[in-house]
């Protein structure tokens, strides 16, 4: 996979996250994509991972809802 297409596919997954988890700042989803992405630097098989960025950004993000809402109570 080409840097730019992942790139464009990164942005894509925080587009949906941020729909998604719509009671989430922009930043902060921003900042859970930046951090899996980063997780994957330096592997070679690049095929998969927007759709693991997405998925682990996700499980954060779901996380931190849950945790809010614990508190709200």
């Amino acid at each position: 996979m080409k840097i730019e297409e992942e790139e464009r596919l990164i942005a894509h997954a925080v587009t949906r996250l941020s729909a998604k988890y719509s009671s989430i700042s922009a930043d902060v989803v921003g900042d859970a994509v930046a951090s899996a992405h980063a997780h994957f630097d330096g592997n070679k098989v690049r095929d998969f991972v927007p759709l693991l960025v997405e998925r682990m950004a996700g499980e954060k993000l779901s996380s931190l809802v849950a945790s809010w809402s614990v508190y709200r109570r």
